[in-house]
């Protein structure tokens, strides 16, 4: 009796065991077929040399990182760190109160006004990037309305402000939507007895809406500058050759110039940096 009374705890933890190994297998082998081996192959790239036609030779070099010190290179860090900064900056300004306000909406209204947000998700990505290129080129709409108060055609197309403007429309319900999750839990009664308390609107919001939506804003920026940062669909369709960021110089080192080794590091670069910033997203929200 007794041997069998162990035997069952045993045997039930190997079905268990065994269950939660078949649940899990089919997102492991994702994960590792489509992102740990590519990415095991990105950084093994990074300490070879470019073949004379492209490609790979495997010489160990230490080339590819000094030449991330580029000027040429740094300045297309830097200008996609603005880009990306100022979208985040932008969306957090739109974002914020339309979260607010669609929180502070009745129930029926608030999936409504959900349901818009999402809405530009079920439409094909490059469709919407197009829309864009018809609004703001020279007989789009847009000049086309400037030029009934006499203010137009201005040059609106293959500039920084296209590229902000396309990152911002593709990318502003990242922001909205945790946002929103954040405010609709806040407490009612808090803003109450600020109010009663004597507080105005403005100090109310200032010390206590502000305050415990802070892991809300980190979230929403960091869901809007990451994509931002490395993506190259939006600058290459509305920037032009005039704007290149660290996604279209990726690119380029991939398909242009086939030099493998320097676009694996540039892309390691590009994890690193968003690396660095959900540390220092996860520290500020434990601390907040």
């Amino acid at each position: 009796m007794k041997s069998e009374v162990k035997a069952r705890p045993v045997s039930h933890k190997r079905g268990r065991r065994l269950g939660a190994f078949v649940f899990l297998s089919p997102g492991l082998t994702y994960l590792v077929v489509l992102l740990l081996v590519p990415l095991a192959l990105v950084m093994s790239y990074t300490v070879f040399q470019r073949g004379r036609f492209g490609g790979v030779v495997y010489e160990f070099t230490t080339e590819n990182f000094a030449r991330l010190f580029d000027p040429l290179y740094l300045n297309v860090v830097a200008g996609s760190l603005k880009i990306a900064a100022l979208t985040t900056l932008l969306a957090l300004l739109v974002g914020y109160p339309t979260a607010y306000l669609i929180a502070r909406l009745p129930r029926k209204w608030k999936t409504i006004a959900l349901v818009a947000i999402v809405l530009p998700f079920w439409t094909n990505f490059i469709i919407r990037v197009y829309a864009w290129i018809i609004l703001l080129n020279g007989p789009g709409l847009l000049n086309s309305g400037l030029k009934l108060f006499g203010l137009g055609p201005l040059d609106l197309l293959y500039n920084e402000g296209a590229i902000v403007a396309g990152l911002l429309y593709s990318y502003l319900p990242l922001m909205v939507l945790p946002l929103f999750a954040t405010i609709e839990k806040l407490d009612p009664q808090l803003r109450e007895a600020s109010a009663n308390l004597g507080a105005s609107g403005f100090t109310t919001f200032r010390k206590v809406t502000l305050p415990l939506t802070v892991p809300g804003v980190l979230t929403g920026c960091l869901f809007v500058f990451v994509p931002s940062f490395g993506n190259f669909v939006i600058p290459e369709m509305l920037g032009g050759s005039k704007s290149i960021m660290v996604g279209n110089l990726i690119r380029q080192q991939f398909l242009s110039a086939r030099d493998w080794p320097f676009g694996s590091t540039l892309a390691l670069a590009l994890i690193a940096v968003l690396i660095v910033l959900l540390i220092a997203q996860a520290w500020v929200a434990r601390r907040a």
